[in-house]
């Protein structure tokens, strides 16, 4: 199927209360320390104003985007993209202590073998701890191998526990050509009205100073966010994929 065709069906899902999306607890699963604001800002904004705030955990550790930097080390970007999420989450009245770090490598996080099956152990923790309902993982067509490695924990969490509700939120899928074409059927799912937090998720993305070209002043092909990317996630409505 095109990606024009499914972008497309995108806009048509049905615009469906947070209840009915996602009831109960939440928990999101972020390939990097911003997917999470650009994927479900106003999913988290809605989820605490409902009373029921998710859990974030932010699966690697991040530290890629600069690797041409001598004065940023990855160790030094990995605690800048934490101190990063603390601020983003903030905007959306996100406590701190909601907020996890796997710590896994950047543009590594495995598929599988003996750390990608920590990883699960510690995530069915936090599901038992917190009473989770529903996971949200990246959407498996987002081109970039960490989302992939994401969306594969998410289908190993349903698999061990079948109650889980799974979710998926594009983020670079938004971006693949139009005319590409790709194993999919017209998704379902729904779409969440943010417009209220909009603005609450404009303020979570900028707090991503290092991923805008704010910080990080010696490596001139280090990762920012394109412009390209931000307009089709600024956008009134979250999209949001049964999987």
């Amino acid at each position: 199927m095109k990606v024009q065709d499914i972008i497309e069906h995108f806009s048509m899902l049905p615009i469906a209360d947070f209840d009915q999306i996602a009831p109960g607890t939440s928990l999101i699963l972020a390939p990097h320390s911003d997917d999470e604001s650009l994927g479900c800002a106003g999913f988290i904004a809605t989820a605490v104003q409902h009373d029921r705030p998710p859990v974030v955990v932010i699966v690697s550790d991040s530290s890629a985007s600069h690797p041409g930097s001598h004065a940023w080390s990855p160790e030094r970007l990995a605690q800048c993209r934490q101190k990063e999420s603390r601020d983003a989450l903030a905007t959306l009245n996100l406590a701190t202590d909601r907020l996890l770090f796997l710590g896994l490598p950047d543009s590594a996080i495995p598929t599988s073998g003996v750390a990608f099956n920590h990883a699960i152990q510690q995530l069915c923790v936090l599901i038992s701890q917190h009473n989770c309902q529903n996971i949200l993982v990246p959407w498996r067509h987002d081109p970039h191998c960490d989302h992939l490695a994401v969306w594969q924990m998410g289908q190993q969490l349903k698999a061990l526990l079948p109650e889980l509700r799974i979710l998926s939120y594009p983020v670079w899928g938004l971006t693949l050509p139009l005319d590409m074409d790709i194993e999919e059927t017209l998704p379902v799912g729904w779409r969440l009205n943010i417009q209220d937090f909009l603005s609450h998720k404009h303020n979570a993305i900028q707090a991503y100073k290092s991923q805008m070209g704010l910080v990080v002043e010696d490596d001139p092909n280090g990762f920012i966010l394109p412009e390209y990317l931000l307009e089709k996630i600024l956008q009134p409505y979250e999209t949001f994929i049964t999987s």
